[in-house]
């Protein structure tokens, strides 16, 4: 279950689309209870939609659809909250799936959140269903870093109130018995921050959907052209380094970057371009396909992530996939994803960025090298029946440990 589950959403909509479909490959059977936006899932899953009222929906932006929708407590709950700059979907969210798994006169063997966290999950708990939550990673993160990038007093309590829900998700998360998470970075990082015991966790790596990332054949590899997956002005993403590396390689050789995104207009990164004086340098695709995500790695003379922080790392694993030299650095659970088949350097260091970048361009050979080394591990590890087959094992031991209760 996912309070929001569209794959452009976000790696939690990913998450969901994937790991559902592999398990249904080895032969389980899988419902998806889902918030607005829902997913898209494989034929054979089932999706079961808890309709919320979508507040952040780009075709009614901050707004009710009709105004019979408030008729319900929980519907003014989660306007009202929205309204005083809170994000109020995963609790609204746990409130409804609670409600429609008492309705629901099908049992299920076992019931996996996908980090919403709720108060509403602790009722499905004591409903008496053996329940798993993945937490991805650590919220904490997110929140200090932009309240580090917040500009005024103001800002940064704009910043506290919206992540709020963090005081819910660390109380219930410390009540739920089997916690999966994807990296031994998260395991370490979330067990801190939410004083969650270490024997609590399991590590189930996210898998690369190689339906979609994969090497393209005959498609030219430039000499000179970054790529980078990532949410522009987001300060936890690191692109602002990049950028600043960028720069100072230019004024030694000709360099492109392509990002695989859309910067937000008049922000941060848009202002940092044109300081730069980087506008001829640096191409923004916006939203595409996977064709043409596949593309653009086969186009790319490499691929770099300059993330501050990850809790796992997907665009790694998705450059490899597609057979791309990657260059990542030490950020959180990179280092798990990309291990010794990529260049790694500090995280927040415009030089180590550039000496890597350089050091690369002018080594096709290690290229090649990297290229090779980077499809090998994806393959041999990072794939979603790899994730499937370990999530499975983290089921048998929640419902065996809840017969025993």
């Amino acid at each position: 279950m996912t309070y929001r589950g569209n794959p452009t959403c976000g790696g939690q909509g990913v998450y969901i689309q994937y790991l559902s479909r592999a398990l249904k490959e080895l032969g389980h059977e899988v419902d998806v209870l889902s918030g607005p936006p829902y997913p898209e899932l494989a034929e054979g899953v089932s999706l079961h939609k808890i309709p919320g009222l979508d507040l952040y929906n780009p075709e009614h932006l901050f707004k009710v659809r009709k105004i019979r929708d408030l008729s319900s407590l929980v519907n003014q709950f989660e306007f009202i909250s929205m309204c005083s700059g809170g994000f109020p979907e995963p609790f609204t969210f746990g409130i409804r799936a609670h409600r429609h798994l008492r309705k629901q006169k099908k049992k299920y063997d076992i019931v996996h959140d996908n980090q919403s966290l709720s108060y509403g999950l602790l009722g499905i708990v004591r409903s008496g269903y053996p329940t798993v939550a993945t937490i991805h990673h650590p919220i904490t993160v997110d929140r200090d870093t932009e309240i580090a990038a917040a500009g005024s007093w103001l800002c940064r309590m704009k910043v506290r109130r919206w992540y709020a829900f963090l005081t819910m998700q660390k109380r219930v998360s410390r009540k739920i018995p089997k916690i999966i998470t994807v990296s031994e970075c998260s395991k370490r990082d979330i067990g801190r921050e939410f004083r969650i015991p270490a024997e609590r966790f399991r590590v189930v790596p996210n898998g690369i959907n190689l339906d979609c990332f994969y090497p393209m054949n005959g498609v030219r590899r430039a000499d000179d052209q970054i790529l980078v997956t990532n949410s522009a002005d987001t300060p936890l993403k690191g692109l602002r380094y990049l950028l600043e590396a960028v720069a100072e390689i230019r004024r030694e050789r000709k360099i492109r970057l392509v990002v695989i995104g859309k910067p937000k207009t008049d922000g941060v990164i848009e202002h940092l371009i044109a300081e730069l004086s980087l506008g001829d340098a640096v191409r923004f695709t916006g939203r595409i396909t996977h064709e043409a995500f596949a593309r653009h790695y086969a186009e790319a003379t490499m691929a770099v992530i300059p993330s501050l922080y990850e809790g796992f790392g997907m665009p790694a694993g998705e450059a490899m996939a597609c057979g791309v030299p990657v260059i990542s650095t030490t950020g959180g659970a990179l280092p798990e994803v990309v291990g010794d088949a990529g260049i790694l350097v500090p995280p927040a260091n415009k030089s180590a960025l550039k000496e890597a970048i350089l050091a690369l361009l002018n080594d096709p050979e290690r290229r090649r090298r990297l290229s090779e080394a980077g499809l090998a591990r994806v393959n041999n590890s990072l794939t979603w029946r790899h994730a499937a087959l370990k999530t499975v094992e983290v089921y048998r031991e929640a419902i065996d440990a809840h017969r025993r209760f």
